[in-house]
């Protein structure tokens, strides 16, 4: 089992900037695909980008070009790095274990316009 802890939303401008981290706990953080969610009310959550265990990237089309991700396994930690931010991002962010299974808490990212 692995507990992940995300950190870094808040109230940004649009076509401003946030990085959010995902630290994850226990020694076998880099054996697992990691991924970013996000959801608003109402709707179900959905992948925003993903990164494997060998650093290969995927986004939603949403996000491509303007988000990205990556990892750290020294430090046990994904980022999710978004720039030129839009109203229509503002939404929960939770970050993923594939291999363990597990979810964040979420942090919340508000773009207002």
């Amino acid at each position: 089992q692995v507990q992940l802890v995300e950190s870094g939303g808040g109230l940004v401008q649009a076509g401003g900037s946030l990085r959010l981290s995902c630290a994850a706990s226990g020694s076998r953080f880099s054996i697992s695909g990691m991924g970013w969610y996000r959801q608003v009310p109402g709707k179900q959550r959905e992948m925003v980008a993903v990164i494997t265990s060998g650093g290969k990237t995927n986004y939603a089309d949403s996000v491509q070009g303007r988000f990205t991700i990556s990892r750290d396994n020294a430090k046990n930690t994904v980022y999710l790095q978004m720039n030129s931010l839009k109203p229509e991002d503002t939404a929960v962010y939770y970050c993923k274990s594939y291999y363990f299974d597990s979810w964040g808490q979420g942090t919340q990212v508000t773009v207002s316009s």
